[in-house]
């Protein structure tokens, strides 16, 4: 009894929880303009709670959701070899597949079986709903609530919704342990992107406000090594979800530049490593020196930095539903880009080329 007592008396503190979002234009003769958005942050203490039950009845048609629980070899036999496989930070290997147009679905695989599955693209079956569809519509199928709980024996989390996460990414209990987050262009006032996700992985990304009782799942510890191939594989979804968004704009898409990607990633290195967050770095330069520096010529070009987001889907839903990243990010002059990923520090450089 006693056991059970202390069990149930266990209360697990302080979750902090913050994404940072930044943005820049700058050209060679003009000095460098910061348009800074919001910076979010979320900081709240874990408090025990009893959870109720919850009995979802959603029926889902689309062919995305089939995936989920499917191993590996059917998803190989049905759609063959993926275009990259991308190791994540959070123990499931990203398998990537695209048409490089209306289409773009990552399936996140964990012992040969798929965990979750992030999709975007007006070409993307997600019956009953579809990517481009207004917020309303969507509203229609799905609940939208302040709280979403989730039991497991004495364990119980209760997922906290603000009002802004139910308007951006509002979550969805689509079964007893698997859920749905719908990530809406608040622009547009449209549905963006979906990510099928399930308790375990949530729970290692933390996207919103939560009170448990029990554990939280570690995230993995990776070497440098594989945070570099963590890193390589951010910054190719980066560019990949950023030429989806603009092709569903009816915007050109943008071509990778390899130094400037490499200008982006020393400057996303630089903030985690000496732990600031700005387009000026701590000796004063900014975007138009770092590329002078790197010998990058551009006439125009701009900056969208983010940090702390889970993942480059994430970052690019967050870009998307900020004022001045949205602008750099559909902007017609750009046409080529660089994207530096660092652990969880993101740099996307645009830029129009003299030639």
């Amino acid at each position: 009894m006693r056991f059970i007592r202390n069990l149930l008396l266990l209360a697990v503190v302080a979750v902090v929880g913050f994404y940072l979002l930044e943005s820049s234009e700058t050209s060679p003769k003009e000095t460098m303009q910061i348009i800074s958005d919001t910076v979010k942050e979320k900081q709240q203490m874990i408090k025990t709670k009893d959870v109720p039950e919850d009995r979802p009845d959603i029926a889902l048609e689309g062919d995305i959701f089939k995936w989920y629980g499917k191993s590996s070899e059917q998803l190989k036999d049905e759609l063959g070899e993926p275009v990259r496989k991308d190791l994540s930070a959070y123990g499931y290997t990203w398998w990537v597949y695209t048409n490089d147009k209306d289409q773009y679905i990552q399936f996140g695989l964990m012992d040969g079986t798929i965990q979750t599955i992030y999709a975007t693209g007006k070409g993307t079956n997600i019956k009953p709903v579809a990517i481009g569809e207004s917020y309303e519509k969507v509203q229609k199928h799905f609940p939208f609530k302040e709280e979403i709980n989730y039991r497991d024996g004495l364990a119980s989390y209760t997922f906290k919704l603000s009002a802004d996460d139910r308007k951006t990414r509002p979550l969805v209990k689509i079964s007893d342990s698997i859920f749905m987050q719908l990530y809406f262009d608040t622009f547009q006032q449209q549905l963006s992107s979906i990510r099928i996700v399930d308790i375990d992985a949530l729970l290692k990304h933390q996207p919103y406000e939560l009170q448990y009782r029990g554990k939280i799942p570690e995230k993995p510890s990776l070497s440098d090594e594989e945070w570099e191939k963590v890193e390589a594989g951010m910054e190719q979804q980066v560019l990949d979800i950023t030429n989806i968004m603009r092709q569903q704009r009816n915007k050109d898409k943008l071509q990778w530049e390899k130094s400037v990607g490499e200008v982006a990633y020393f400057h996303s290195k630089d903030m985690a490593v000496n732990k600031y967050f700005s387009h000026s770095s701590q000796d004063g330069r900014g975007l138009k020196e770092r590329l002078e520096e790197g010998e990058v010529s551009f006439v125009a070009a701009g900056e969208n930095i983010a940090a702390q987001y889970p993942d480059a889907a994430a970052a690019m839903e967050g870009w998307l539903n900020s004022k001045g990243h949205r602008e750099a990010l559909l902007s017609d002059k750009y046409t080529h880009l660089g994207v530096g990923v660092y652990r969880l520090y993101y740099t996307q450089n645009f830029l129009a080329k003299p030639f």
